[in-house]
């Protein structure tokens, strides 16, 4: 399960989509989202879908990779559609039984909240698919430079979003191993009650965090013998500058919106 977990996994390439500058794909990933929650009725959640297919296929990540991303979150998408189901009213009833009542549209809210969920993880794991973590940073920090007028530290700000996203993989790996080892010695994690399993997970969170401290020191340490000072001064190998294919890209976010907004005002096509 714990390998399942691809948040955070950069997958070179040289499609369109890689080659977008990162503040545009973070721009289009917020638009996206904004349109997916403006989303009402099949016909605009089937478009989103075909624009999220579109999007993973000119990007070339493989399908399962994305099935692998998201096989950690369908118990939470499960859990989501089952009290959506009971616990939703509506006028059409299609199963009533004592205290359990089930409505049509229960059901309805149901498939579209799991959809929405689906297609709004899929869409984050599309950006640090296609985005490497440094990118990221560097997208990230010029989008929030405005807020420099105000003293706030948004290279520090950045810098710990990029370590955060650098340091799950190997966390994840880190936790993988101690499990293994504490399996090698007579460890039991899946048999016997919450109480026991609660228990059994202490020797997997103590050496974890033990691990997780002394690399963050070891990263202090060697940032301090780099003469790391922060953003002050700091130049890039590589600037960001905006070009023709990001123009294009963010025209194409506009009219995502465009499309939701007409689709949603159009009474005879929302369901």
């Amino acid at each position: 399960m714990l390998k399942d977990i691809t948040l955070g996994q950069y997958f070179p390439g040289k499609t369109f989509i890689h080659k977008l500058d990162p503040r545009t794909k973070m721009i289009l990933m917020i638009v996206y989202i904004t349109a997916l929650f403006m989303a009402k009725g099949l016909p605009a959640y089937a478009f989103m879908f075909a624009v999220l297919m579109l999007c993973l296929t000119i990007s070339k990540i493989k399908p399962k990779a994305i099935m692998r991303g998201l096989r950690p979150v369908f118990i939470i998408i499960i859990i989501t559609m089952i009290l959506n189901v009971f616990f939703v009213k509506g006028e059409t009833v299609v199963f009533e039984y004592r205290f359990i009542l089930i409505t049509r549209e229960g059901i309805t809210t149901a498939i579209f909240m799991a959809s929405r969920l689906m297609m709004l993880i899929i869409s984050t794991f599309l950006l640090t698919y296609t985005t490497s973590p440094i990118t990221l940073t560097d997208g990230l920090e010029r989008m929030l430079s405005p807020l420099k007028k105000i003293k706030l530290p948004v290279h520090e700000f950045a810098m710990m979003m990029s370590i955060a996203l650098r340091f799950i993989p190997t966390l994840i790996e880190e936790t993988d191993k101690i499990i293994s080892a504490q399996k090698s010695r007579g460890a039991d994690f899946e048999t016997g009650g919450l109480i026991k399993k609660a228990k059994a997970v202490l020797p997997i969170v103590i050496p974890l965090f033990i691990s997780a401290f002394r690399r963050a020191d070891e990263l202090a340490t060697a940032m301090e013998c780099r003469c790391y000072h922060g953003g002050e001064g700091r130049t890039r190998m590589k600037e960001l500058r905006y070009a023709s294919r990001d123009y294009f890209a963010l025209f194409y976010g506009a009219l995502i919106i465009a499309v939701i907004i007409f689709l949603n005002h159009n009474d005879w096509i929302v369901l």
